[in-house]
């Protein structure tokens, strides 16, 4: 199997879908004749033309409510943010129309699109450009919220994504564009609401998602030298949320470490906790851990920025501590 990075792995599924149906189209910032400001749209206009690749201008409001009409009027459009963090401008749009117009029209029109583009932290960027935004939108009834971690897992969802009739929101962990996998060339389909395991454990539950897997994966490695054994889940979709395959890693180990690189009040990783407290109470030995990032805006100071996000040392830090070994 061939080795791809997550921005061709990208690349390959809306190429395959935008060959295999008409009505997808992509808009955003820079989409077409740049190629795309991280690249994942290289070559797509030259292959399927301006009518169906169409730069847009700085005006995501603009281009985000664009693409929500087009999708009322029968298409399927792609709208790609230069960064979520961008997207913040047009969340009106998301919120207020996207999210809801299947239930405001009782059913009468739905809102088949993708709104994807880098998210998280990233290097240098400081307070403005380097935030984890996905707790803004997995709050919100009607989207889909998916953050893959792999360019594996990349592919096979954005290609479930697009052929979704709902708004999907997909996250793209900005440093995460040039990391490889292996990508089949094949065809295939990953859905949503299914968690994948990493690696199988009994000591302690280890919960993430998008980048953060990677250091996750690390202080498993580290804390199997201290005989420690985690089981390790990669929840790929957080809504819908897989959480039978939560509960049930946490009703076997029964000590849990949620980890979420965004800010740790009202965050997907808080209300994952909220919910294991509730349905695998009788089961914990621990109190839940979550390790987030510092509740401060992003500093521009590299050493900061690190410090400021989750490591390996605070995961094995926190798991230690749902065994009473710190």
């Amino acid at each position: 199997m061939a080795e791809k990075s997550m921005r061709e792995a990208l690349r390959m599924a809306m190429d395959e879908e935008m060959a295999r149906d008409k009505n997808i189209i992509l808009l955003g910032e820079e989409v077409a004749q740049y190629n795309g400001a991280y690249k994942v749209s290289q070559g797509l206009l030259d292959k399927y033309g301006p009518e169906r690749v169409i730069d847009t201008p700085i005006s995501e409001e603009g281009f985000t409510g664009v693409g929500v009409g087009a999708a009322m009027a029968g298409l399927r459009p792609i709208v790609e943010w230069m960064t979520f963090n961008f997207a913040l401008m047009a969340i009106d749009q998301i919120y207020s129309n996207a999210s809801k117009m299947r239930y405001m029209s009782g059913g009468q029109f739905g809102v088949p699109a993708v709104f994807r583009g880098p998210n998280g932290p990233a290097e240098y960027l400081a307070a403005q450009h380097s935030q984890a935004l996905q707790s803004i939108y997995a709050h919100v009834p009607g989207l889909k919220v998916v953050s893959p971690s792999t360019p594996y897992d990349a592919k096979g969802m954005l290609k479930s994504a697009i052929r979704d009739d709902n708004p999907v929101i997909f996250m793209e962990a900005e440093l995460m564009y040039g990391w490889k996998g292996e990508v089949p060339d094949k065809e295939y389909l990953i859905p949503f609401g299914e968690a994948a395991v990493k690696q199988k454990g009994n000591d302690v539950t280890l919960l993430g998602f998008s980048k953060p897997m990677s250091v996750i994966l690390e202080a498993a490695g580290e804390l199997t030298k201290e005989g420690i054994n985690a089981e390790v889940i990669d929840l790929r979709s957080l809504r819908p949320l897989d959480e039978h395959s939560i509960y049930a890693s946490v009703r076997k180990t029964n000590r849990c470490v949620i980890i979420d690189e965004a800010w740790p009040f009202a965050s997907v990783g808080s209300h994952i906790g909220w919910l294991i407290s509730k349905n695998c109470f009788d089961f914990l030995d621990a109190p839940v851990e979550l390790v987030s990032s510092e509740d401060v805006p992003m500093p521009y100071n590299h050493t900061l920025e690190l410090a400021a996000q989750p490591s390996a040392e605070k995961i094995i830090r926190a798991a230690r501590r749902t065994l009473y070994r710190e």
